[in-house]
């Protein structure tokens, strides 16, 4: 009896787990934007810094629910894997709706050989 309860509870929780949850569909070298929830490098005060950092190149990706991204100054000594709730892809801003905001510089990662 007991084992039937907890069965029909899991397969409850998984089903509304599978209506809301969204595999993450990022690929090497998209441009991502890293969240700034769990840095406390950031120098002054953290309700004026922005939500995210970036944008960064994917360099690889460690199964579906981490990715390395291209390290550079804003990650400062942080590791690069992050996990995809952490990170969204990056929108670039459209130059219609705001055209004096500067375009964001970019470098391309080299292309791994494998």
């Amino acid at each position: 009896m007991q084992n039937r309860v907890w069965m029909a509870l899991f397969t409850l929780k998984k089903q509304n787990w599978d209506k809301s949850h969204k595999v993450p569909d990022f690929k090497a070298r998209d441009l991502v934007l890293v969240s700034t929830l769990n840095f406390n490098n950031i120098k002054g005060p953290k309700k004026l810094k922005g939500s995210y950092v970036g944008p960064f190149f994917i360099v690889s990706l460690h199964g579906t629910n981490a990715v390395q991204v291209e390290s550079s100054g804003e990650l400062g000594n942080k590791h690069p894997t992050f996990p995809v709730s952490l990170i969204k892809p990056y929108q670039p801003a459209d130059k219609e709706l705001f055209p004096l905001r500067n375009p964001t510089p970019l470098t391309v990662p080299p292309v791994e050989q494998s």
